[in-house]
Parts: structure tokens; sequence; C-alpha cells
């Protein structure tokens, strides 16, 4: 009885960590290098570092974008989305130059690097 209450809490556990959603930050490492190698071609020039060589008190840590990004407590990466979509000051909109994909995959990025501080 013993060896089959183990067996059954095995199971149960493995099928639990396959069922439970996965967080929108678990990205494979693929994707997260993309990010990074698209914040490098086109972000890093004005936010090296998680700066703002433009605007120093619009820079890309948790604060600033606490402050500046409407819907960021709500929706971190959604936020993100839409403001690298948009675009807004000197900042261009990167609609239809970047794939809904590379914008995930950049605004998934700049989140993480955000949450370790730059």
């Amino acid at each position: 009885m013993v060896r089959f209450a183990g067996l059954l809490f095995l199971l149960l556990a493995l099928i639990g960590t396959v069922l439970l959603p996965t967080p929108v930050l678990a990205l494979d490492n693929a994707s997260l290098e993309q990010g990074e190698q698209i914040f490098s071609s086109n972000c890093a020039a004005c936010h090296m570092g998680g700066g703002n060589v433009i605007r120093a008190n619009r820079s890309l840590t948790i604060r600033d974008l606490n402050a500046h990004l409407e819907e960021y407590q709500q929706d971190p990466l959604e936020a993100i989305e839409h403001q690298i979509e948009a675009g807004k000051n000197a900042m261009p909109s990167y609609e239809g130059k970047l794939s809904e994909a590379e914008i995930i995959a950049v605004a998934t990025y700049v989140e993480q690097q955000a949450e370790l501080g730059w």
C-alpha cells in the first residue's frame, strides 16, 4: 500500500509539472538570444546597458519603466511590446520592421534584464 501511494504521488507530481502553465519569461535560450541580438542591433545605440542616451530619465530600469510606461505594473511585457510597436518621441516604431515573434523576444529580453538590474 505504501509503495502504491508513493507511485501515485510521483505520477501526480510528474503530471502536475507538465500541466502547470509556464511563466512568460521562461522562453527558451534561443528566444532570449534572439531578443538580445535584436536589442543589440536596434536598441543598444540609445539604450546601451538599459540606459537612455537621449533622455536619461527614460531608461529601461524597473523604476523608470514603472514611471513612464502605462500599464507596466499590470502587464510588463505587454507595456514593453506596445512601446516597441508604437514608439514615442525620439524612439521610432518597430511595427512592420520586426515580426511579432521578434517584438516578443526583445520585450522579454528587456524585461528580464530590467529585473536583473541590467
